[in-house]
């Protein structure tokens, strides 16, 4: 007797991701739980410093393995033309580009949405940032503690009139990866009634007024 098994939801769909630590990691990591190819790109000589993590088992870091579990990893020396060329092959084949690196160090790589776009037309671009891709902040360095000062979510935390109770978990970067999959997810929906890739941007600072 045959059964019919059904496939993954994103199965099929490939994603070049560009990302580590969380909030980029969170998008590629529920991509690949619904059934993606991810295609996860270390800058060498280092790759992913969350290798180097605590919590170091086997020579390898839990906090690593939590965050980039059922993908593939390529390290790249980007600075050099062969790297580039990988790149260069690898984004026409792709559906999904995803990045968290600070504004502009993937263009200076020569792969912002402009030019991957003439690669690979229907291609979705996802940046994820702490403050966005433009304005008067958003070149600033910002991790999860930082985007939640801003957002005012910090003045909530702790006594009154007493200390700061930092919070244990990465509640927004976690936020924003989740903010973003759907906003990739969507954008592939988009895509297929469509023909039309496009490029989205996801900042911590709006994820957290989300929560709010």
């Amino acid at each position: 007797m045959t059964t019919n098994v059904r496939k993954p939801l994103l199965h099929g769909y490939k994603v070049l991701d560009f990302s580590q630590f969380v909030a980029g990691p969170t998008v590629t990591k529920l991509m690949a739980e619904m059934g993606a190819e991810i295609i996860k790109i270390e800058l060498a000589p280092n790759g992913d410093l969350c290798r180097t993590f605590p919590y170091v088992k086997d020579q390898r870091s839990a906090y690593f393995v939590q965050q980039n579990r059922c993908k593939m990893s390529l390290c790249l020396d980007m600075k050099t033309p062969a790297g580039q060329a990988i790149i260069r092959d690898l984004i026409p084949i792709v559906d999904v580009l995803v990045r968290n690196y600070a504004p502009g160090v993937i263009g200076r790589m020569g792969f912002d949405y402009q030019r991957v776009s003439k690669l690979n037309p229907k291609i979705v671009m996802c940046s994820v940032s702490t403050f966005g891709q433009t304005g008067p902040l958003a070149s600033n360095p910002g991790y999860d503690f930082i985007g939640q000062a801003y957002a005012g979510v910090t003045s909530l935390s702790g006594e009154e009139d007493g200390g700061y109770y930092p919070p244990a978990l990465a509640m927004g970067d976690v936020s924003t990866g989740i903010h973003a999959y759907a906003a990739v997810a969507t954008a592939l929906l988009h895509r297929e009634r469509t023909g039309e890739g496009q490029h989205l941007e996801i900042s911590l600072l709006d994820s957290y007024f989300h929560l709010s």
